[in-house]
């Protein structure tokens, strides 16, 4: 039961051991290739749980035009460097993951006054 095992063993003539590794041109199509989910993903706001639940409480709806808005203003966010910003758009307010684009929370005018924004790194006014 102590017989070594050699290299020969694991793998057959026919195949060596460097065929089974992916070659670097092989990495970089798949980096440069990115896939339509991923992109899909990326262009788009997405809205978390809490903030669904948040707009149907508050009665806040969103109209397409204003997606596109909010959707522009994250990417300049992105641009800057922000992580999580204040977008407020036609007196609502929107707590925004903008690595994720992902809109977290929600609240609309009524609900702002007061409130302390905290957690977050910039802030937008979009018109």
């Amino acid at each position: 039961m102590t017989e070594r095992i050699s290299i020969g063993q694991l793998y057959p003539s026919t195949v060596s051991p460097s065929s089974t590794r992916r070659t670097p041109t092989q990495q970089v199509q798949t980096i440069g290739n990115p896939t339509f989910q991923k992109l899909f993903q990326e262009q788009f706001v997405k809205f978390s749980h809490h903030a669904e639940v948040r707009l149907k409480e508050r009665g806040i709806q969103l109209k397409p035009e204003q997606i596109e808005k909010m959707n522009n203003a994250i990417d300049k966010a992105a641009s800057k460097g922000a992580k999580d910003a204040l977008l407020i758009l036609a007196g609502n307010g929107y707590i925004v993951n903008v690595p994720n684009r992902t809109v977290v929370t929600a609240l609309d005018g009524q609900a702002m006054n007061d409130h302390v924004f905290t957690q977050i790194d910039s802030a937008m006014i979009i018109s």
